[in-house]
């Protein structure tokens, strides 16, 4: 990795095992290089998530049966991942949300 790239600070979850299938795993993998080199995603790939917090957005991977979502929040020094699940419904489910909250919270304490 370059040491312009930042680095991925995975709190919960990933995509390297199943059930994510191996092409999401390289989808999901190229638009997180995309991040880490600094890029900013849009939809379709990727929406901001104001109800969690600040700089947070939900990465969208469609796979075969499910479209996964990645929560992610991009900080000054690394893109910080939440959660990764399947999105099964049109909205994200609120324990999904607080869920993530709380672990960006967690570490935000942590960090001080």
């Amino acid at each position: 990795m370059s040491p312009k790239h930042k680095p991925l600070a995975w709190l919960h979850g990933g995509v390297k095992s199943p059930p994510f299938s191996a092409a999401a795993r390289v989808e999901a993998g190229f638009l997180l290089r995309g991040l880490q080199r600094g890029e900013l995603l849009s939809m379709p790939h990727s929406r901001p998530m104001r109800s969690i917090g600040p700089r947070c957005h939900e990465l969208r991977i469609v796979d075969v049966d499910f479209t996964w979502r990645i929560i992610y929040r991009i900080d000054s020094d690394a893109i910080v991942i939440a959660e990764v699940f399947a999105k099964k419904t049109q909205q994200t489910p609120k324990a999904v949300l607080d869920t993530s909250w709380g672990r960006l919270k967690e570490y935000d304490h942590a960090g001080k």
